[in-house]
Parts: structure tokens; C-alpha cells; sequence
């Protein structure tokens, strides 16, 4: 019985750390969301100092235009032996007037996330289609050659 024991103990334990390590790894990236925080600020009472109180201060700020300011907050998940995935988002834009006071508030979640899949593993390019060796070995002779590249005679760009 001791050995049945012990052997379903270890296999249990072999199933545990293999289940342990396909396990996802999820993370919190940018701005940490307080729902009660986020719902108190309000168009035509709060200005950017209140704003700043409470929120702290933003993911970052618009460059053109209105000075509007975005907070942004992401949740991941890492499965084991790929790439991180977004499975939530939250971007808040807080918008001001000139005088600095909150005109609007702004919330928009994953569906304005685009998901992008590269189609292969190359770029395709204009032109011909070059092999390794072409790539490897095409300019050898190419420049001061015969048939290759001339030098011009005569002015140069600036007249000498």
C-alpha cells in the first residue's frame, strides 16, 4: 500500500506543477481604475486641479488642440510560452475648456480596440524576388566594375 500511495502522491504532484506552469499570468498595466474616482468627476463643476485631486495625473495629455487628458488602464493575460493579449481596457478622456474647466467625460473600453493579424511572416515589397545567395553575393563586382556604375565628368551639383 505504501508504494500506491507514494506513487499516486508524485503523480499528483507531476500534475499539479504541469497544470501550474500552462497557467496564464495576468497583469495590470497604466492607469489603476477607481470606479467611485472616475464617476465623480463631472462636466461644468470640476476644473483640471480638481480633476488632478482626483484622478492624479493623466497617462498623458493631448498635443494639438484642446489640452485633453487620458487615463489609461489595461488588463492582460499571458498564457504560457506566448505573446501578452489584452482581454480588457478602459480609456478615460477628460476634456477642458480654454478656461481650464471639465466640458465632457469620455469612457471607451475594448471595442475600440483593433486586432491586427500580419498575414505571413514576410512584408511584401515591390520588385523582384531575391534568393539568399543574390541577396549574399549581388553586389560583388557592381561598383567600378565594367558595365558598372559611371562616373560622372563634368560641374557637380554646385557648379565646381
Amino acid at each position: 500500500m505504501n508504494g500506491r500511495m507514494a506513487l499516486s502522491i508524485g503523480a499528483a504532484l507531476g500534475l499539479a506543477v504541469l497544470a501550474g506552469g500552462c497557467s496564464s499570468i495576468r497583469d495590470h498595466r497604466g492607469y489603476l481604475v477607481d470606479k467611485t474616482l472616475v464617476e465623480s468627476v463631472q462636466a461644468g463643476i470640476d476644473n483640471r486641479l480638481s480633476v488632478e485631486r482626483t484622478l492624479g495625473r493623466p497617462t498623458f495629455v493631448s498635443q494639438f488642440g484642446n489640452q485633453d487628458w487620458y487615463y489609461v488602464s489595461r488588463e492582460t493575460k499571458t498564457p504560457a510560452f506566448l505573446r501578452p493579449r489584452a482581454y480588457d481596457q478602459m480609456v478615460l478622456r477628460v476634456r477642458f475648456d480654454e478656461q481650464g474647466n471639465v466640458v465632457g467625460v469620455d469612457r471607451k473600453g475594448m471595442e475600440q480596440v483593433a486586432r491586427i493579424d500580419p498575414e505571413g511572416d514576410t512584408t511584401p515589397t515591390l520588385g523582384r524576388e531575391r534568393g539568399f545567395l543574390e541577396d549574399l553575393f549581388g553586389n560583388v563586382g557592381a561598383v567600378g566594375g565594367p558595365g558598372g556604375a559611371q562616373v560622372p565628368t563634368g560641374p557637380g551639383p554646385n557648379g565646381s
